[in-house]
């Protein structure tokens, strides 16, 4: 018996080589593009920040600003290394980073958890809702004493504060991510017999994921938030407490190498949640 193979079929149809070949050909041009793309902005921004430091300096050397209040750039960059080469700056770089990530994690691992529960129980949902926009609405920084108080000066009250920022904005995004999932998509699996757990597990977690995971780069910034805030308050160690020393001695060179090893800090921050985001979405 002789079985007919279609041309079609045949993995050496010329025919079908070429369709293959052209399509990996579009897909090359694509991503050359995509990497072209991302040159351009990334020069863009690169171009954008120069500049703006470049004038700045020369702002600053030619006296068109106040140099006592604003300095210029390279002023700033000689207080970096300064404290750099002295070994003044690790301690309260340190110190900063160890609290920023003590609060991001607890924060979005806490306000996940109490996302889920509030998801799990209808009436405790009815139940907190309007203490969680009342929550969301109040001033942290007004709570900072209350955390002194109750946990005295140092890590614990800098953590806390964090958390109270971290903790209500992680759990509002991931229970409304919670709550937009699809209903269609639930009642398949209860109609199939699915138990509240099988919901969660099969439907509602693996379709808020990317909500989770942007929020964590939400949380990153609000992290950061915290801290310096919780540093003003009671700190004696960090790069808040370096912006309030620098503020009582007049000396803002001070306060804005702080600032701008701050930004480096959380830009860096930042930068890793979004690669750790990237290859969970792969893994998927």
């Amino acid at each position: 018996m002789s079985v007919r193979v279609s041309s079609h079929d045949n993995p050496d149809n010329p025919r079908r080589t070429d369709s293959r070949e052209w399509l990996q050909s579009l897909y090359r041009d694509y991503q050359h593009r995509k990497r072209r793309s991302r040159r351009v902005v990334l020069f863009t921004q690169l171009s954008i920040l120069l500049s703006l430091i470049l004038l700045w300096e020369i702002a600053g050397r030619l006296k068109w600003i106040d140099v006592l209040i604003f300095s210029y750039p390279s002023k700033v960059f000689a207080q970096i290394w300064k404290d750099v080469l002295s070994g003044d700056l690790w301690p309260h770089l340190g110190t900063t980073v160890l609290e920023t990530a003590a609060g991001f994690l607890l924060g979005t691992l806490v306000g996940t958890l109490l996302a889920v529960l509030i998801w799990w129980s209808p009436f405790l949902s009815k139940v907190l809702d309007p203490y969680m926009v009342v929550f969301n609405s109040m001033p942290k920084v007004a709570l900072g004493p209350i955390f002194i108080v109750l946990f005295g000066g140092g890590f614990t009250a800098i953590v806390m504060t964090t958390l109270s920022i971290t903790v209500i904005i992680t759990t509002l995004v991931v229970n409304s991510s919670f709550n937009e999932v699809d209903p269609n998509l639930v009642k398949v699996v209860r109609t199939f017999g699915g138990s509240r757990r099988d919901v969660f597990r099969k439907v509602i977690l693996p379709a808020s994921f990317p909500a989770i995971v942007s929020t964590l780069k939400v949380n990153v910034g609000m992290a950061w938030v915290g801290v310096i805030v919780g540093e003003f308050l009671v700190a004696k160690e960090g790069l808040g407490y370096l912006i309030i020393y620098g503020f009582q001695v007049f000396n803002f060179t001070l306060v804005l190498s702080s600032l701008v090893i701050i930004a480096v800090a959380a830009t860096g921050m930042y930068q890793l949640v979004v690669y750790i985001e990237r290859r969970l979405i792969r893994e998927r």
